[in-house]
């Protein structure tokens, strides 16, 4: 059995790259990484003999660690490394409880990116008791380009978490059959925006367009409820690629029509439906597009282009959350204001109470903020002249 020696001590942005680097033996490598971090200059050689503290050392000073020895072990340091990191300090608001927690995960990504492991052509993990690494990569990278890839240890572990998913499949209230997430699409593990979308009762023989359609949930939803037809959009390749092999698994793949867009697709349809990010701050990474969007711009962007992609009588959908005003990142009545700068008007709404997990956990340093949550979807048509 291998041995930690690493003693559990009290502690002490942008978008993908890739890149091809040097190793300090001149061995080229292709570098992954789901932030703007650049590919490391030169990679420093570390094992099992490492301890936590040192590490932390070495990384402070911006050394790239590259690990060999268990893999077990590995996972062990990035724990022992993420417990030494300082935790944000009792916050006298939500904004300001928002900001440290931020700034923490920021720190501790930094921190942890830093640890890195290489894997060889096949996408194998050459660590003691490693898993299979091989069919997680080539899903979410394809085929390597070079003999070498290093990666953040974190990081892969969040794909080999995500693959799980994949295998196993979600279940959604709702849906007939499982979802199958890929890793770096939402994972649909809040439900109260699928349930406010079963609500709906004039669904069948509907055309839908699906704006920014993630794994495809509500396209699925609507389309198991009759609709006609959805035309879906995604700016991300990872989530049209994971939508249509869930159209194609669910068996709806003849209906479901997919594209890498920004917003709409050409036409119109009676029904337009959106789940935006909902949290109006900067994305510090391609994952964090999903719930971040900067200044609202998305959003802003699908309200002002709503009523020239509604057929005749078509009605938009947007489902959104709140917790952007009671965070105090947007002011009451901001949205409604968007509404009419549009020309909009609400021909309903109906909300639900955010039933996830962080809502009723008291140790969240959001929690203030999430335990009032709630979840509203608008019906919205464009206003008569």
């Amino acid at each position: 059995m291998s041995r930690d020696p690493r003693p559990d001590v009290p502690p002490q942005g942008p978008l993908p790259s890739e890149a091809s680097s040097e190793t300090p033996s001149d061995a080229a490598f292709t570098w992954h990484s789901e932030s703007a971090v650049p590919a490391p200059a030169r990679l420093s050689p570390v094992n099992d003999r490492l301890s936590a503290d040192t590490a932390l050392k070495r990384v402070k000073r911006g050394e790239f660690l590259l690990y060999s020895g268990d893999f077990h072990n590995a996972k062990q340091l990035i724990g022992a490394l993420s417990r030494r990191l300082p935790q944000p300090a009792k916050a006298r608001s939500p904004l300001e409880a928002f900001r440290a927690e931020r700034r923490a995960r920021q720190l501790e990504h930094e921190t942890l990116s830093r640890i890195v492991v290489s894997l060889d052509r096949d996408y194998r993990l050459g660590l003691a008791r490693a898993p299979d690494t091989s069919l997680t990569c080539l899903q979410v990278w394809g085929a390597p380009t070079m003999d070498t890839t290093v990666v953040p240890l974190k990081q892969l572990l969040g794909m080999l978490g995500a693959a799980e998913w994949r295998r196993k499949g979600l279940a959604v209230p709702g849906l007939t059959g499982l979802l199958h997430p890929h890793y770096g699409v939402y994972l649909p593990t809040r439900t109260d925006y699928v349930e406010l979308l079963l609500s709906l009762t004039e669904v069948k023989g509907k055309r839908v367009f699906d704006i920014g359609t993630g794994t495809g949930v509500l396209s699925f939803l609507l389309l198991q409820r009759g609709a006609a037809s959805v035309q879906a959009t995604d700016c991300d390749s990872r989530a049209v690629a994971c939508s249509r092999e869930n159209a194609v698994q669910l068996g709806l793949g003849k209906r479901f029509q997919v594209a890498e867009a920004d917003l709409f697709p050409k036409g119109t349809a009676d029904i337009v439906v959106c789940n935006p990010p909902w949290i109006p701050e900067p994305p510090k990474n391609r994952v964090d597009r999903a719930v971040f969007d900067e200044d609202s711009e998305f959003l802003k962007r699908f309200l002002e282009g709503l009523s020239a992609s509604l057929a005749p009588g078509g009605v938009g959908l947007l489902l959104l959350s709140d917790l952007a005003v009671l965070l105090g990142l947007r002011p009451q009545g901001w949205l409604e204001a968007q509404f009419e700068r549009c020309g909009l008007a609400v021909q309903w709404a109906r909300s639900t109470p955010a039933r996830h997990s962080k809502a009723k956990d008291k140790s969240d340093p959001l929690h203030m903020a999430r335990s009032r949550e709630s979840t509203t979807l608008y019906c919205l048509k464009p206003v008569s002249p």
